[in-house]
């Protein structure tokens, strides 16, 4: 990670010019402001930046959609702020000179805009805090390396597109070695960006990849989940080809998952390990959540 102090240190010296400052928006994208280092400094890095509300109301094609509280045609569209969450400062090493804050979306007063998907995690953090347990999660997600660019892709309407190895991945270690220039990218890309890189694997299909990171406390692992989809695919773009998450690009494909595992912690160790009655709670809340955690 990066302090106030050390990133003073790089724009000193030319090292960092750009901080790029950014929140997750209800599709789990990073939203926000590309701010110059200097200015970052001296202003944004205490009063935040400002954001249209409209950003929390899209669809995925960045149309506003109707029905929202707070932002709509009706009501207008006004403005948020957000508040850099300083402790998320981390160089961004696969783009020049750059930095990243993710922000807390508040309003101008200061107070936090419910909805938005930072503050909904924050808030079921504190809710099991209050009970004495920190949650922990591992996000682990599987991925289809592309040989055309997003520009390409885009021009085919997303259909025919060519998985970058003819077959199937799953553990195979001379066929992810065709691959490995750019997993070799993403793996120490996002672990210079202080995310903890476990391993990379080839998956159930054709071009299908998966890097596993460690777990972490909720927010943590939320944060490095929404950084990591963003890296990666900045970094297949710089490579000439494209990455995406979808979980079925094509319906003659095996589909991506993205497995969440999670648990309960006390005094640093997991209380499922010791306390099977917690355990079939926190299950059975998963199960009875389960429509509202799958909503698609």
């Amino acid at each position: 990670m990066l302090t106030l102090e050390e990133l003073r240190a790089d724009v000193e010296r030319g090292a960092v010019d750009t901080v790029v400052v950014a929140f997750t928006d209800m599709q789990g994208r990073l939203l926000g402001k590309r701010v110059h280092a200097e200015h970052f400094l001296e202003d944004s890095a205490e009063h935040g930046v400002e954001g249209c509300n409209y950003l929390l109301a899209l669809e995925m094609e960045m149309d506003p959609v109707p029905g929202y509280e707070i932002a709509s045609w009706e009501r207008g569209y006004g403005d948020f702020s957000l508040a850099p969450d300083l402790a998320t400062l981390r160089r961004v090493p696969w783009l020049e000179a750059t930095a990243l804050v993710l922000c807390d979306v508040n309003w101008l007063d200061g107070s936090p805009v419910a909805p938005s998907p930072r503050q909904v995690l924050r808030r079921q953090v504190e809710r099991a805090e209050a009970l004495g347990y920190t949650p922990m999660v591992g996000s682990e997600l599987e991925f289809f390396l592309l040989k055309e660019t997003y520009a390409e892709a885009h021009a085919k309407h997303y259909r025919d597109l060519t998985p970058s190895v003819p077959y199937i991945l799953d553990y195979h270690v001379l066929a992810t070695s065709y691959d490995e220039p750019l997993l070799r990218q993403l793996r120490n890309g996002m672990h210079a960006a202080s995310i903890r890189v476990e391993s990379s694997k080839g998956e159930a299909w054709p071009g299908q990849q998966e890097i596993n990171f460690r777990f972490a406390d909720a927010l943590t692992m939320a944060d490095n989940h929404a950084i990591y989809k963003n890296g990666a695919k900045e970094i297949a773009h710089l490579n000439g080809c494209s990455i995406t998450f979808m979980a079925k690009p094509d319906h003659t494909w095996i589909g991506n998952s993205c497995h969440i595992h999670s648990s309960l912690w006390r005094n640093g160790e997991s209380v499922f390990a010791t306390d099977r009655t917690v355990f079939a709670r926190w299950l059975a809340g998963q199960i009875a959540c389960a429509r509202e955690l799958a909503i698609f």
